[in-house]
Order: C-alpha cells, then sequence, then structure tokens
C-alpha cells in the first residue's frame, strides 16, 4: 500500500529531491502500519499525521526550501525595484500608462457591477414583475406594446389566477404630488398603489409595519421624506393633504431605497383605493377594457418560474375580454406577459414582444472599452520589454550560465511585472477615489469604491493576477529564451522579424484608439442631428407649471390676467399634458377616405385658444383657435404627420369623427410638434380646445436678463390666487434637454475613453520612438557624417511608425463603421455616417504619431556625432 499521489506531490513541492526517496520509504512504512485499515474520514489528517514522523534533517531541509524560496523571490523584487529606479523614464511610461488604463478599466468595472446589481436591493427581486400587453399591427407584421394596461386585468389576474400570482398590485404611474404639512409645502414623487407593495418590495420599515397601507387614508413615506416634512419629530399618525384635496395620515415610514432601484424616486405610497376613490373616472375604467391608462405589477408564487406564468396568461384577453372585443383582439393577435423586474432597466427594447435590449448595449460597450483601455497599457508594457530585450540578455545569459533554470527566470520577469502591476495599481485606486465625485456626476450615479466588501477585493485579486499574466507573460518568456552562449559572445542580435510583434501591438493599439475616435464622433454628430431638428415651436423662455390642485378650476382666466399684469410674461395657455410630453392615445377615428380596416390611432391633446401663441407653433394652413367663434369648441389643429397619415391633400375644412361619433372640424394645421423622443418620427397629433380638461399652464415670459425675478414674479401670483397651491415649475428648454441626456453621457464618456486611449497609445509610442533613437545613435551619427540633413534623418525615424498608424487607420475604418451604422439603427431618425469623419480621424492619428515621434527623432539628429561616434 502506497500514499495517496497529492501526498507525495505535496512532499515534493516543499522538500527537496534528495531526500525525497527516505521519505516517501518512511511514508509507506507509516502508511501501511497506521492507516491501512482506517475509515475513510480519519484519512484526511493524513498529511497532518505524515509530518509528525519526519525526521529533524527533513524538517530542516523543509525550513531551507522555505528560506530559499523567499529569498529567491526577494532577489526577484530587489531587481526588478533596481530596473524600475534605473531605467525612470521608461518606469514612469509603464507605471503611468498602467495607472491610467487600470483606473479606467476599474471605473468601467465600477459602474458594470453599478448597472448589474439595479433592483437587486429587493428580497423578491427574482420574483416580482410587471404586466406587458402587445399585440400585432396587421399593416407591418411589427408586435407592439408596453406596460399601459387595462383597470379590469388586475381584478381577473387577482381572482382567476391565483395559483400563479402571490400578488397582483394596480398602481397609477409615479409623478409629481404637493404635499402639504400644515402651511409647509412640498413637491414629492409619489405612487398609489395596492396595499402589497410594502411586502412585495420587502421594504424596511423603521416605523409601521408591511400592513402600514391597509388604512384606505394612510400614507407611508421614505426617510427623507419625512425627515424633510417632519423634521425630527416623530412623523407617525400627522397627518397630510395631497394636491390639497386628499386628506391621509401618516402610518409608516421606510428606509430610503437605493439610487440604483426602481422606486428610489418615490418619497411615499399611499393605497390604490384611496386614489380610486378621489378620481370619478376610475370607477368608469372598472369595467371599461378599452382605456389602458394603468400599470399592473404582480409577484409570483414560490416555484413558479416566469416562464410558467407567461404560458398561462399568454391568452389572457381570448379568454376573459368581452364579446364585443373578441374580434379586435383576434385581429391583432393580442397576448400578456410578465416583465420580469430583472429586465426592467437593462432590457428596455423590445423585438418580437420579447425584452431584448437597451442597457445590456451599453454594459458590453463600456466593458470593451474599459478591457481594450487595459490592454493599450499592457502593451505599452510588453513592447518596452521586448524593445529593451538586448539590454536584458547578457543578464539572462549569465543566470542560465551560473544554473538559473527557464522557470526560475519566467519567474523572475513576472515578479518584475508583478511589481509595476502592483505600483500601478495603487496609483489607480487613489486616482479612481479622486474622480469618482466627477464620474458620479457625469454618469448619473452614486457610486462608492466598495473597499470593505470581500467581493471587490477577490475581484482586485483576479484583476492584478489577469494583468499581471497579460502584460508580463510574453515578455517573461521572450526574455528567458535565449541562449547562454551566443548571448555571452555578444553573437545576439535581433532577426528582420524580431520587431514583427512590437509592430503588430502598435497597430492594434492604434486600431482600437481610431475605432474610439470615429465612435465618439459619431455619437456626438448624431446628438446633434436631434438636437438641430426642427421641433415647431420656440422653447426659449417658456415655463410650464403643474396645476393639480382642484382650486385652480374657474380660475384659468384670473391667472392669465394676472401674470400678464406682472409685466413679466407675454402670454400664456393651458393644456392637458406638458409640452415635452404627449400622454392620451386614442382609436376609433374616422374621415372621409378612410380604409374601413384600419384602426386609427391618434395622440390627442386638449388646450386652450392661447396655446399656439404661447409656444409659437407654425401654421402652415388654416388658422388658429378663436375663442370669438362658438364653432372652434368642436373644431381641431392637426400637424403635418396627420396630414399624411390622413392621406388629406386639402385638410382645413374636413371633418373627423371620435368614437363616440362626435363630429370635429379641422381648422388649420400646424407642423410637427416634437414632444415624444426627438431621434423616432412624430406621431399624429390632434389639438381641440378644452381648457377645463387641463393640468399644466405654459407661460411665455418676455426676454430678459432676469428670469429668477420673472419666475419671482409669477409665484408670488399663484400664491396669491390659489394659496393651496404649490408651485411646482420647468423651464421648458430644460426638460427638452434631458430628452438627449442619455446620449449625452454616452458621448461624454466616449470622448474621454477616447482621449486617454490615444495618450496611452502615444506615451507607448513615445517610449519606442526614445527607445530606437537610442539604439540608433552611431548610425545617425554616421548619416550625418557621411551628409544627411535633419529632415532626412527625421523621416527616417519616423516613416516606420507613420506606416504602422497608416496601416491601422485601414483596419479601424471598415470596423469602425459596421458597429457604429448598427448602433445608430436604434433610432429612425438619424444621422447619416460622412466620409469626413474618417478622414480626420487618420489624419489626427498621422499628427500626433508625427509629433510624438519627432520629439526624439530630432533630439537624434541634432545630437554632436562626435559625441555619438565616440569610441567606448
Amino acid at each position: 500500500m502506497y500514499p495517496p499521489k497529492k501526498a507525495l506531490t505535496f512532499l515534493r513541492w516543499f522538500c527537496r529531491e534528495d531526500c525525497l526517496e527516505e521519505i516517501e520509504g518512511d511514508l509507506t512504512e507509516v502508511f501501511r502500519k497506521e492507516y491501512v485499515h482506517a475509515p475513510r474520514k480519519a484519512k484526511l489528517k493524513y498529511c497532518w499525521r505524515v509530518i509528525s514522523y519526519f525526521r529533524p534533517e527533513y524538517i530542516k531541509s523543509f525550513r531551507n526550501h522555505h528560506a530559499n524560496t523567499y529569498g529567491m523571490y526577494g532577489s526577484y523584487f530587489k531587481t526588478g525595484w533596481r530596473n524600475l529606479v534605473r531605467n525612470k523614464g521608461y518606469s514612469f511610461i509603464n507605471v503611468g500608462g498602467l495607472a491610467m488604463g487600470m483606473t479606467v478599466a476599474l471605473l468601467i468595472g465600477l459602474w458594470i457591477y453599478d448597472e448589474l446589481s439595479f433592483n437587486k436591493y429587493y428580497a423578491n427581486y427574482e420574483t416580482i414583475g410587471q404586466v406587458w400587453a402587445g399585440g400585432t399591427d396587421p399593416e407591418t407584421s411589427v408586435i407592439e406594446g408596453n406596460v399601459a394596461i387595462q383597470y379590469p386585468v388586475s381584478s381577473v389576474l387577482r381572482n382567476a389566477y391565483q395559483h400563479y400570482f402571490k400578488h397582483v398590485l394596480t398602481a397609477w404611474w409615479i409623478t409629481d404630488y404637493t404635499i402639504s404639512a400644515g402651511d409647509n409645502k412640498f413637491i414629492k414623487k409619489g405612487e398609489f398603489i395596492d396595499e402589497g407593495v410594502l411586502e412585495m418590495l420587502s421594504l424596511r420599515m423603521l416605523r409601521g409595519t408591511h400592513a402600514s397601507l391597509n388604512d384606505p387614508h394612510s400614507i407611508v413615506l421614505s426617510e427623507s421624506a419625512a425627515k424633510a416634512l417632519f423634521g425630527s419629530d416623530d412623523p407617525m399618525n400627522k397627518t397630510l393633504k395631497i394636491d390639497n384635496r386628499i386628506d391621509v395620515q401618516v402610518t409608516g415610514v421606510y428606509e430610503d431605497i437605493p439610487r440604483n432601484n426602481h422606486f428610489s424616486e418615490v418619497d411615499f405610497f399611499s393605497p390604490w383605493k384611496l386614489w380610486a376613490s378621489s378620481n370619478n373616472w376610475i370607477k368608469e375604467a372598472e369595467s371599461n377594457w378599452d382605456n389602458r391608462s394603468f400599470n399592473v405589477y404582480v409577484q409570483l408564487q414560490p416555484h413558479t418560474t416566469t416562464d410558467e406564468a407567461n404560458a398561462v396568461i399568454h391568452d389572457f384577453y381570448y379568454h376573459n375580454l368581452p364579446n364585443d372585443f373578441i374580434k379586435e383582439a383576434v385581429k391583432y393577435k393580442t397576448f400578456a406577459q410578465i416583465v420580469p423586474m430583472r429586465a426592467w432597466h437593462l432590457y428596455t427594447e423590445f423585438v418580437d414582444g420579447k425584452p431584448v435590449g437597451g442597457g445590456i448595449t451599453f454594459i458590453w460597450l463600456f466593458g470593451l472599452v474599459g478591457i481594450f483601455v487595459l490592454l493599450l497599457a499592457c502593451i505599452n508594457f510588453i513592447n518596452l520589454s521586448t524593445a529593451r530585450s538586448e539590454k536584458r540578455a547578457r543578464e539572462t545569459g549569465i543566470r542560465k550560465a551560473i544554473g538559473s533554470v527557464k522557470s526560475q527566470l519566467v519567474g523572475q520577469f513576472l515578479s518584475e511585472s508583478f511589481l509595476v502591476v502592483l505600483f500601478a495599481f495603487g496609483l489607480s485606486i487613489m486616482l479612481a477615489v479622486l474622480l469618482l465625485p466627477s464620474f458620479n456626476e457625469l454618469a448619473d450615479k452614486d457610486i462608492i469604491v466598495p473597499f470593505h466588501s470581500p467581493v471587490f477585493w477577490s475581484g482586485i485579486l483576479a484583476f492584478l493576477t489577469i494583468t499581471t499574466l497579460l502584460s508580463g507573460l510574453y515578455p517573461a518568456f521572450y526574455l528567458s529564451s535565449f541562449e547562454p552562449a551566443r548571448v555571452l559572445k555578444g553573437a545576439i542580435r535581433p532577426g528582420r522579424f524580431a520587431a514583427l510583434p512590437r509592430k503588430m501591438l502598435v497597430i492594434v493599439q492604434f486600431s482600437v484608439s481610431v475605432i474610439l475616435v470615429i465612435g465618439t464622433l459619431i455619437v456626438y454628430q448624431q446628438i446633434q442631428h436631434a438636437r438641430n431638428r426642427p421641433i415647431g415651436y420656440d422653447r426659449q423662455n417658456l415655463i410650464s407649471v403643474r396645476m393639480t390642485d382642484p382650486s385652480f378650476r374657474d380660475k384659468y382666466d384670473v391667472v392669465r390676467d394676472e401674470l400678464v399684469r406682472t409685466g413679466f410674461v407675454s402670454e400664456t395657455a393651458f393644456s392637458d399634458n406638458p409640452l415635452t410630453m404627449a400622454w392620451n392615445n386614442y382609436g376609433g377615428f374616422d374621415w372621409k377616405g378612410k380604409d374601413p380596416n384600419a384602426d386609427a390611432d391618434f395622440t390627442l391633446c386638449y388646450v386652450s385658444d392661447t396655446y399656439g401663441k404661447a409656444i409659437a407653433w407654425q401654421i402652415v394652413g388654416g388658422r388658429d383657435f378663436d375663442k370669438r367663434l362658438a364653432g372652434d369648441s368642436a373644431a381641431i389643429i392637426v400637424n403635418e404627420a396627420a396630414v399624411k397619415y390622413m392621406n388629406l391633400k386639402d385638410p382645413v375644412g374636413e371633418f373627423v369623427r371620435d368614437a363616440r361619433g362626435t363630429k370635429l372640424e379641422i381648422i388649420g394645421v400646424v407642423k410637427d410638434l416634437i414632444m415624444q423622443s426627438p431621434y423616432e418620427p412624430v406621431k399624429q397629433t390632434m389639438f381641440t380646445w378644452n381648457k377645463y380638461a387641463s393640468s399644466n399652464i405654459i407661460i411665455r415670459i418676455k426676454d430678459t436678463d432676469r428670469p429668477a425675478e420673472a419666475v419671482a414674479g409669477i409665484e408670488a401670483v399663484f400664491k396669491r390666487i390659489v394659496p393651496t397651491a404649490g408651485f411646482d415649475y420647468q423651464f421648458v428648454d430644460d426638460e427638452y434637454s434631458k430628452k438627449f441626456s442619455q446620449e449625452e453621457r454616452i458621448g461624454k464618456l466616449s470622448r474621454i475613453f477616447a482621449v486617454l486611449a490615444i495618450f496611452i497609445s502615444g506615451l507607448g509610442l513615445f517610449g519606442l520612438a526614445s527607445f530606437v533613437a537610442e539604439q540608433r545613435t552611431k548610425e545617425i551619427g554616421i548619416r550625418k557624417v557621411m551628409g544627411a540633413s535633419v529632415l532626412g534623418l527625421v523621416q527616417m525615424l519616423s516613416r516606420d511608425f507613420l506606416l504602422l498608424v497608416v496601416i491601422s487607420c485601414f483596419i479601424a475604418v471598415p470596423i469602425a463603421y459596421y458597429f457604429m451604422s448598427r448602433w445608430l439603427e436604434m433610432y429612425q431618425y438619424r444621422v447619416a455616417i460622412s466620409g469626413w469623419i474618417f478622414l480626420l480621424t487618420g489624419t489626427g492619428a498621422l499628427v500626433i504619431t508625427l509629433l510624438t515621434v519627432s520629439v526624439h527623432a530630432v533630439k537624434a539628429a541634432l545630437t554632436n556625432p562626435v559625441k555619438s561616434l565616440r569610441s567606448e
């Protein structure tokens, strides 16, 4: 019976070979006597028990081996440190370049971790979902849909599908409300939702319990909202008023939801029953399958998967719709599905009715950018290490001649690489901490460096290991491969292909850099293309104010007159939605020449007669609303997209019937107003005059250099006429600019990464050029003696590097074109990729290369040949 192989491997690792035979003999004897008949569990202590039988010389051998091992690695690091100090310029390039690359990789890694952990604050994260209703357009065969759901859906799911759902919650949209605590008024975002939300989201209650919303007139506040409303006082059982019309009592306080979560902006939850009882129109929607205005959240039963639930509810509408709706459901192949919470943030785009893209695209994009920027820094290390191989060749030859084996040399060079990586990492951590506040502001995040997390340090250890191997593995094997006989004879000379790997790595560096620059320019061009798109109105000097307080009703004319009287306001108007949004979509319209099989779908906006004058829309046909004409109460103004949609050659004077049969006359046509995404086509829209259906007032202030004073004057009017209402306003221009926020963040981050990539690549090129100039010092001296000019010498030294960059451009251009074309396909309104972008980027890369290389080339060319040719 012999010891297990693992034990012998263990011993071979820790003991000298000359002791191994005796040790194996002793182990065999011990094993035979002690362990042959031992139970399996007792053998777990095998290695420890065997050590107790070691003779003193074995213990000494063990200790000496470790001392030698520690001494060996200590010498590795000492040698590495001396090389760093001796070659300060190259060390600065290596450490500085790696530090920048690691800083970028670290920040991107933290951003990706934050994105991937979105919504994981909730304990029931894996079982929470939202109902999504979709259908197929019979004309285009495109599957469309959204999370706007009919009211009856929740009650049917709750009663007929209870085996699959633990919670089915009806909810209104998250929006701003005026919260009054005595004389104090605050604008807070809230959610009216069924009472099970606290348990479903597993919120951490600081006051109250998960049953705190069972009271129909209750409200549960976030910790920060409670502090804002009541300061240090106990908020429990205090009375609040929502929009000056709904009385509620505080029954709970929950811990603020972290920012990287859905519902994180919600300052309060209140029962759905309270919202339904406070809005009479909701009662009409209880049995209305034609009104899709609500949200439905669900939590699956334990052991029920999303796929199982979706299989059950896919044909939900066919089994539950009233008979008069079934025909339409069949026509549009209507279906229902659960979109799991894990897809809400990263999978916001739907293809064939399935969440497949969105934020996850940027995870991959920036992940690749982080990897490539780090790779660029590692390439610098590889290139400089291999380029300086002749200086380390003699050292390698001597070490081999006195007995060093290849594995020891590889260990030495990897240790030196690790030392550089370690210094760079320390610097990158400091840079990351310093840059994180600016990065958070740019990325709209609250990221912190999780120094307390074991997962973070495990990731850092893996990160350091990968970076060390990535940057040091090839140089280690390359430098340890020299033959000592040839090296010590001075016969080693780089062959004609010795520099080929370095040239290929330079090409990779600049290819990546050029791709990033091209991508950055195209992103910027796309944003500017959308920004410069005509929006159909003048958004400058416009203010939008919410008017949810019922006290506004019947005071519209008074508010308008008083605002104009302030001298700051030139015109006001009222509408049912903000100018930068379009909430109401309706079908069932009919007109002359309409295809009877087509289901007309329009955005419908209720506005006052002064709406067009206030926003300065552009009338291209017919006229504006006129309150002096009684017939205008049954008139509509349409946009150009609606005219095209209805295929009307002369729309003014034509009539449209709505779903109720009401006859509406088209009195005017206006240019398309961009009220939704600036990257999408404008939807067909109707504007009808009904200021009493309004919840927003649009105010045009006169051109003034004192906007703050104008806002203060407007607020004073509101407080005087409707003292119970809050003053919740936004500048329309700011609200419109938010539509570009995501793309602008991408553009800014891309610009930073592109600049860093070019800088790191240029840094490596600077080091290589310095080495080449140093290596060819004598050649340059001879050429100068033979009559070569400075310009000719600069051209000679620069030619090879410029050629590499030209090759990089030819590789990068088609790759960049392919991927940026795919990215632009996300937008229906997009810019065409211009050839000047590629020409500009290529020219810039060549100029940067020429400037970088010329620093050393000119210096070498101007050196006195007497110095360079002086005998050693």
